[in-house]
């Protein structure tokens, strides 16, 4: 058995050393904070990150020739999407002083602030952490935040479990180094809301979980090979995308509604390189049911697993998706259960996993509402007469009501007085916020775009500026196309790395260029099945152009009640490519291999004959960029055209 992450023959990455020596995550953020500098080096960098920051610079202010305008992005660790009243309005409130004037609600149920200075890095998390917030481990290669079902059933005990799981979970894989209070608040540790039975289960040895280090006896110095993601949920509720974790627990409990244990899936994960077959996006697999009393035990041995045997050199290879794809179910199952000591039970049968957000106005169960807000993007700000940010904290202040983030980045606002919910309705319409969820545009209402440009330094193009215009397009042409009651899961990330989850979505756009997109088809209306590649750069330009012949072709052979992903997903890629390959738009002058007779309802149908082998090729070629072929053949007429002009 393994007892250490990295063996001294075990060849390493430069990142793993900087861990190693950072003694406990403290060097070089610590010096350097205190040096008067607009921005940290690299090696800092990858240190800051663990304390929950990423440093960005705003490439809309770039100036040849002058240094970057560096700024920090600051993230919450919030399980379950908790944002306590006073964390909202601190937050809003550094938004305003040391902020970009906006917040972001990750994918995650974190929240984020850009923008922030290094000079004010200090007092902004400060403030987070004496106001009922922490962004230690938001970041890094560690735990991040547990996510779980937004919704405050209070008659329903299931949720409840969920919630308190992904509070202890968080609790058990929190980093023990006292660096990050050292750092920020000068020693000043935070008051802990820690179960004494989680305390103990972190600090019981099994079986090599636990290293022979007493500062951090689950990570060690090195920490976990890259980042490591986990949620709880009940059976049936997928709100979180339950099959993209490292680690998924599902709730089960008896038919009284006490508690028993969990289901445990394993293995997902979505980050991926472009032109790179040895990243991909990939499902978690079940492994097995634990008994709730064995549950901690459970996550460690998990841990310790990737712990000891992920990657540590490739970093594009360390996620723990890869440790399962390689040594398949079986083996990982055996391993876990050396450190657990004791096998798992059977995986318990779920119902069917559907897709909810909880818009709307919805009793808690105890007598108390609840409302569920869309915020387009996960962005909260002020912008002409839509005032969302402002209405917010009016309510939050005027109410005293507690939130929680949605994995779709919306908002829920709980715990509401009856007799509150109408000045709470006046309040979000005056700041000309939509409170009807019927009235969100479906397509808009179902989709999600991470932050990307200008921030991002990994965005290879826009996503969340540029995902609201798509939008308008893609229904523009589902109402010509006659598809007006449509709707479907879009989701767009602006590089591969997959923050928005583009790759459980029907239609997924992932940057691939400036100005350009992978196209991804497939996915299910409720993410219980991986989409596939279909294009690898479709410019924006010629969105409209590469779905119409889609979108005809789902008119015209969809089954009933079949999503449009569903639909891409039965008929196949070939099917698409050769529907597409084909179509004749009514506005375009059409191609045919061999000349036929003009058909006597349409005009505009002259015919062009070309031969057999050009033909191959050009369907080749239209079958490969996802367009018509009439689109090649008129480019290369327009050329040919051109340069007899000249």
């Amino acid at each position: 058995m393994v007892t250490t992450p990295i063996s001294e023959t075990r060849k390493v990455s430069k990142v793993e050393g900087l861990k190693e020596r950072s003694n406990y995550l403290r060097e070089p953020v610590a010096t350097q904070l205190l040096e008067n500098t607009t921005h940290f080096t690299e090696e800092a960098t990858q240190i800051l990150k663990f304390h929950g920051s990423y440093q960005q610079d705003n490439r809309d202010n770039r100036v040849k020739g002058q240094e970057k305008d560096y700024q920090f992005m600051l993230r919450t660790r919030s399980p379950g999407g908790y944002i306590p009243p006073e964390l909202y309005l601190t937050m809003e409130k550094l938004s305003e002083e040391y902020g970009n004037h906006t917040l972001r609600i990750t994918t995650r149920q974190g929240m984020q602030i850009h923008g922030i200075l290094k000079k004010n890095l200090k007092t902004a998390i400060a403030a987070i952490v004496r106001n009922m917030g922490s962004t230690l481990g938001a970041c890094g290669d560690l735990n991040r935040n547990v996510m779980a079902p937004p919704a405050p059933y209070k008659n329903r005990p299931e949720y409840q479990y969920a919630w308190e799981y992904a509070d202890n979970v968080a609790d058990l894989l929190t980093p023990q180094t006292g660096a990050y209070y050292e750092i920020w608040l000068d020693g000043e540790k935070a008051i802990s809301a820690e179960k004494p039975e989680v305390k103990a289960a972190r600090e019981r040895n099994q079986n090599g979980t636990n290293l022979n280090d007493p500062i951090e006896p689950l990570y060690g110095e090195q920490y976990m090979p890259r980042k490591f993601k986990c949620s709880v949920t009940v059976p049936g509720d997928n709100s979180i995308d339950v099959y993209t974790h490292d680690v998924s627990l599902v709730v089960i409990t008896d038919p009284y509604g006490n508690l028993e244990g969990f289901n445990i899936l394993a293995g997902g994960g979505l980050g991926r390189s472009h032109n790179n077959e040895e990243t991909f996006a990939r499902m978690s697999d079940p492994i097995g049911y634990i008994n709730k009393d064995d549950i901690y035990s459970a996550i460690k041995a998990i841990v310790a697993t990737q712990r000891d045997y992920g990657e540590r050199f490739n970093r594009r290879h360390a996620r723990m998706k890869y440790l399962l794809h390689d040594w398949g179910v079986e083996k990982f199952r055996e391993t876990l259960e050396s450190y657990l000591g004791q096998q798992l039970e059977p995986f318990k049968p779920l119902k069917e996993w559907k897709y909810q957000d909880f818009l709307g106005w919805h009793e808690q169960g105890d007598g108390r509402l609840f409302f569920g807000l869309s915020v387009e993007n996960g962005r909260i700000k002020d912008q002409g007469s839509f005032q969302l940010k402002t209405a917010l904290r009016k309510i939050v202040e005027q109410f005293q009501i507690p939130m929680r983030l949605t994995p779709n980045h919306n908002i829920i606002l709980y715990e509401i007085e009856p007799t509150n919910k109408g000045l709470i309705e006046d309040i979000l319409q005056q700041h000309g916020v939509i409170t009807d969820a019927q009235e969100i545009e479906p397509l808009v209402r179902f989709s999600m775009a991470c932050p990307a440009l200008p921030t991002c330094g990994l965005a290879i193009t826009e996503s969340e500026r540029a995902l609201p215009g798509i939008i308008d397009r893609i229904r523009g042409l589902l109402n010509k196309l006659d598809l007006k009651d449509e709707n479907f899961v879009i989701r767009m990330t602006g590089c591969p790395n997959g923050c928005a989850r583009p790759y459980m979505a029907e239609l997924g756009f992932v940057g691939s260029a400036p100005n350009a997109y992978q196209v991804w088809l497939g996915g299910t209306p409720d993410q219980t099945r991986l989409a596939q590649a279909y294009v690898d750069k479709l410019p924006d330009e010629q969105i409209e152009t590469f779905l119409e012949p889609l979108f005809v072709y789902f008119k015209q052979s969809k089954t009933k009640g079949e999503s449009f992903g569903e639909f891409c997903h039965r008929v196949g890629f070939d099917s698409l490519r050769e529907f597409s390959a084909n179509y004749q738009p009514s506005d375009q002058v059409p191609m045919k291999q061999t000349t036929t007779k003009p058909r006597k309802d349409r005009k505009n149908q002259n015919r062009v004959s070309v031969p057999d082998e050009m033909f191959v090729r050009l369907k080749s070629a239209a079958q490969e960029e996802g367009r018509p072929m009439n689109h090649i053949i008129n480019e290369a007429l327009e050329a040919y055209f051109s340069s007899k002009k000249e």
